[in-house]
């Protein structure tokens, strides 16, 4: 069992340092924007001003999670992305296309995958293992696997996370793919103290996360996951799901095998909006609802946000 000993969040809703926000946040709209904190409290001036939307997030959910958890250095610092440093790569783009000779470095350095994870290592003064996943819409569930792993290995806490942005472009491309999502594409970062003791602290416990590329036949494939897990579908309490209104995906035929008794299906992209890890915000919705909740016993993240790849994490309280 890995215990949840913090989460933080940065979204489109009031989610950074706001405990028990699952209880009043709904569907975002339109006009939704990115709720940011005042980061000036997580980072220095001189580093925030050459940051990027998406490092700032990172830099400062990360450190907020260390604070909850009160280690003083996390064993290792796991981050999955979709897409990476968006802001930084079109920067860098737009700079080789209008700047002749010599082109400034600092938006190619920062337009790496990988940026978010060696920024939290130097912000922190962490010499651990560090590690970036990009596996699409999987980013977030390869990186909660990598961290379980080194859990098993031995080691303490682990800082995982996951964080992708929304550039304008995103909304045009979208639309030549002729992809018209009924939700709001967005950005977000969420992260995790993942601990193998547990504390007063902690919030929830991840149970067992896999995932599946090409997937043939969904409903069989989370079935066999709740059976190794000695669960059936009636146990759930709750599902978490990326909905199939949403222009990305298909019907979802997983739901559709659902007994109608059963009727507890929230779809948590109405919540956090699209973007490839928006899976990281379901887990930190999910543990929020569990600490406010006693009765939530086990809650499944379904994520199906790209039809041929599935990920699932089974979330349960700490006295399931």
């Amino acid at each position: 069992m890995f215990y949840i000993s913090a989460a933080s969040s940065i979204s489109h809703q009031p989610t950074f340092k706001n405990a028990g926000f699952s209880a009043f946040i709904g569907p975002l709209t339109e006009s939704s924007a990115l709720v940011s904190p005042d980061y000036k409290g997580f980072i220095e001036a001189g580093l925030l001003r050459r940051m990027s939307k998406i490092l700032r997030m990172s830099v400062a959910c990360s450190k907020d999670c260390i604070e909850q958890a009160g280690i003083e250095q996390p064993n290792a610092i796991v981050v999955g992305t979709g897409l990476g440093c968006l802001q930084d790569t079109e920067k860098f783009l737009n700079n080789s296309i209008t700047i002749e000779g010599l082109l400034p470095p600092t938006a190619f350095i920062q337009s790496t995958h990988n940026t978010m994870a060696g920024q939290i290592s130097l912000s922190i003064g962490n010499h651990g293992y560090n590690m970036t996943h990009t596996q699409n819409t999987l980013s977030f569930e390869h990186a909660l696997q990598d961290a379980m792993l080194l859990l098993n290995e031995g080691e303490k806490h682990i800082l995982v996370g996951a964080a992708d942005e929304y550039i304008e472009i995103l909304t045009e491309i979208s639309g030549q793919l002729n992809i018209r999502p009924e939700t709001l594409l967005a950005s977000g970062a969420s992260f995790f103290v993942l601990s193998k003791e547990k504390t007063t602290a902690s919030l929830a416990v991840v149970k067992d996360c896999v995932t599946t590329g090409l997937v043939q036949d969904i409903p069989e494939k989370i079935a066999s996951f709740l059976s190794d897990n000695g669960l059936k579908a009636s146990d759930l309490d709750l599902i978490l799901y990326s909905g199939a209104s949403n222009g990305l995906n298909h019907d979802d035929v997983f739901l559709k095998t659902l007994p109608a008794s059963l009727g507890k299906c929230v779809d948590y992209l109405q919540l956090s909006g699209i973007y490839p890890t928006a899976s990281a915000f379901a887990l930190h919705y999910a543990a929020d609802l569990m600490n406010q909740n006693k009765s939530l016993k086990n809650i499944l993240i379904y994520n199906s946000l790209i039809q041929r790849n599935l990920g699932l994490t089974l979330v349960q309280s700490i006295e399931a």
